[in-house]
C-alpha cells in the first residue's frame, strides 16, 4: 500500500485487499454505481449518464456526494470482470486524474487492487491530497470487503 515514485508533480496511490468473493461477484458489487450508497460511505450516488453496457459501463458518469463534496467521475474502461478505469471530471482540486481497479482471483477470494494518479491543481498540496485520498480509498475498500463478508455470512 502507499505511495509509488512517479514523475515530479504527479501523486500516485496504490492499495489492495483480499475480499471473500469471486472476481465476478466482487466486480458486480463494485461496478454497481447506484449501489455504492448502501456500503461505500457516500451519502448519495447519482448516475448522471449511463454507460455501455448499460447502466454502469464505458462512458458512465456518476456523481458521489459525501462530506460536502460532489465528485464527478467518468468510466474510461470497463473490462468485466477484470478491470474498471475512471477519471475524476470535477469536484476536487486535481487534474490529470486516472484511477484503475483490478479484480484477480486468489484462492477462495479476489485480490482487489486500486490505483490512482493525479496532479494537484494548487501547487504544494499534492502530499496533503494524497494522504486524504489514500485514507478515503482505504475506507471504501474496507467497507467493500465488509459488505462482501456480510453477504457471505448473511
Amino acid at each position: 500500500m502507499g505511495r509509488v515514485a512517479t514523475m515530479p508533480g504527479v501523486e500516485e496511490i496504490r492499495i489492495s485487499a483480499d475480499v471473500p468473493a469471486t472476481p465476478e461477484v466482487a466486480w458486480q458489487l463494485f461496478t454497481d454505481h447506484r449501489g455504492w450508497e448502501r456500503w461505500s460511505g457516500a451519502k448519495e450516488v447519482v448516475l448522471r449518464q449511463e454507460g455501455d453496457p448499460a447502466p454502469n459501463g464505458l462512458g458512465a458518469i456518476r456523481v458521489l456526494r459525501a462530506r460536502g463534496l460532489a465528485i464527478e467521475e467518468e468510466v474510461t474502461a470497463f473490462d468485466a470482470p477484470r478491470r474498471m478505469a475512471y477519471r475524476v471530471v470535477a469536484g476536487v482540486p486535481i487534474r490529470d486524474h486516472r484511477g484503475e481497479v483490478e479484480f484477480v482471483g486468489s484462492g477462495a477470494g479476489t485480490e482487489v487492487s486500486w490505483s490512482i494518479r493525479f496532479r494537484p491543481l494548487i501547487p504544494g498540496t499534492g502530499g496533503l491530497l494524497r494522504r486524504v485520498f489514500q485514507r478515503v480509498l482505504e475506507a471504501i475498500l474496507r467497507r467493500f470487503a465488509e459488505e462482501l463478508r456480510g453477504r457471505e455470512t448473511g
